[in-house]
């Protein structure tokens, strides 16, 4: 039960898209890396901000590769340093998409409140869901692993809440890039390449923990057997 090798086939489209997703990022991060941008990304993230009115959102460097990210807890942008430094067309679209997410949250966007306020709500269930479920199925106590897969549930709300606000990131971005004459139209193909790549790592993200969900509740809802 613990290591059905079935798990693998029921994950396998989630993992193959993934694998795919991945091979996109980076190889359309290296070939927007190689196209000049007349802004740096952390004067990119600036002046879509400013320009919003979004002012009180502070743009800080922060380690790693791919480590860009929005803080809606502080009011930060980090930006990894590749991104921060780089005057590359690859910069400025991942500095414009985590600028987007500044921008739905000081909008006060809807589905971007819930995802906060869904946070805490999957880590639990990220961290202990599956473990509850197993503790129920091993002293054959059904409550509770219902109890365990209604836990991990919450992970799959979050991350179906997620896709949508990821998208209109990138969606904010691009109008954002093209509206202030950061990128040209012409040059958008690139920057399109890089945020549409990382949206597939999102949706194929969103898709491994549904069929994790699927799988495990199966093992609750089908036919009773030895797994």
């Amino acid at each position: 039960m613990f290591f059905d090798p079935m798990y693998l086939v029921w994950i396998a489209p989630a993992m193959l898209l993934a694998m795919w997703a991945q091979w996109r990022v980076h190889t359309s991060f290296a070939a927007a890396s190689r196209q000049p941008a007349p802004l740096s990304g952390a004067a990119a993230a600036r002046l879509i901000l400013d320009a919003a009115g979004v002012s009180d959102v502070l743009v800080e460097p922060v380690a790693g590769r791919l480590t860009d990210h929005y803080d809606p807890r502080t009011k930060v942008l980090r930006l990894s340093q590749d991104v921060y430094d780089s005057h590359s067309l690859a910069a400025v679209g991942i500095a414009a998409h985590e600028a987007g997410h500044a921008l739905q949250d000081a909008k006060n966007d809807s589905l971007m409140a819930i995802r906060n306020a869904a946070v805490g709500t999957a880590n639990l269930g990220s961290s202990l869901g599956l473990l509850v479920f197993m503790i129920g199925l091993a002293v054959a106590l059904k409550p509770l692993a219902w109890l365990g897969i209604v836990m991990f549930a919450g992970t799959v709300f979050f991350q179906l809440v997620n896709l949508p606000v990821e998208i209109d990131a990138s969606n904010r971005a691009k109008a954002q890039l093209v509206g202030l004459g950061i990128v040209p139209a012409v040059e958008m193909p690139a920057v399109n390449s890089v945020l549409n790549a990382a949206a597939w790592t999102y949706v194929a993200g969103t898709l491994q923990s549904v069929l994790t969900l699927l799988y495990y509740a199966s093992f609750l809802t089908g036919p009773s057997d030895d797994r």
